[in-house]
């Protein structure tokens, strides 16, 4: 089987796993996006209240699907927020990772405008110019920011052959080329890398280590959850997948 071949296979799996899950997947997309919020949420429930009702209220809207885009400025201001308090801006992996989390919530935000309840019926959308079109250009990009954390640059061959399957698969998701089959993919590694590297419950909850690896274990799942929303909707206008069909 040649390489054209395989890649026709993979996306054909790729295809039926979407047409099984799709009633799903968004949900769960969703989920598990602001996980990483609902964990900051019910570790505040004694210490900032304040901060602690912004971040679950913004949780239920965001699942509950009401007032998504308020939820999404109030979740964004969240993020500057703790990457201002935490001291985050100076730390390039926590900001990094940070920033990953904000294209999840900027696929998000594209995800709730809705395209077919124009107050002008029949009249041709803006295609490429749709600001729907760069909000999810900006996440895709922005998510991959998370994989750039994990590279090692070591010398054994393990590692080489991560980092150069992981780079092709991030440039193929900010360009949005084979863009649910790489981001599938990535799903499913970037799930394996984080049960496996950041099991928070193996640890005793006393130790600092403990809260460190749970705080990156929520992290991640939050990415993950933007990949799931490219999955589930696709690159947008301005891709690569998406000029293929013009030609």
């Amino acid at each position: 089987m040649g390489q054209e071949d395989l890649m026709n296979t993979a996306e054909d799996v790729a295809d039926q796993f979407l047409r099984v899950t799709k009633q799903y997947l968004p949900h769960l997309a969703r989920l598990c996006l602001i996980s990483t919020f609902l964990e900051d949420g019910i570790r505040m429930w004694f210490q900032w209240n304040e901060q602690r009702d912004y971040i679950e209220g913004g949780c239920v809207l965001i699942l509950s699907r009401n007032f998504v885009q308020y939820a999404c400025f109030g979740l964004f201001g969240i993020i500057a927020l703790q990457t201002v308090a935490y001291s985050i801006l100076w730390d390039l992996k926590f900001l990094m990772r940070n920033l990953a989390l904000g294209g999840g919530l900027l696929l998000l935000l594209a995800e709730s405008r809705s395209e077919g309840k124009s107050m002008f019926a029949g009249v041709p959308s803006m295609g490429e110019s749709s600001p729907k079109q760069y909000m999810q250009l900006g996440g895709r990009v922005l998510l991959v920011l998370m994989f750039m954390t994990l590279l090692h640059f070591d010398s054994n061959f393990f590692s080489i052959l991560q980092n150069m399957v992981g780079t092709a698969l991030i440039i193929l998701v900010a360009i949005g080329f084979k863009t649910k089959l790489a981001a599938l993919t990535l799903v499913v590694w970037l799930f394996a890398i984080n049960v496996y590297f950041n099991a928070f419950w193996t640890i005793p909850a006393y130790k600092p280590m403990h809260d460190f690896l749970k705080y990156d274990f929520f992290q991640t799942t939050s990415v993950i959850g933007g990949l799931l929303l490219v999955v589930a909707l696709g690159p947008g206008g301005v891709s690569m997948d998406e000029k293929k069909k013009e030609w």
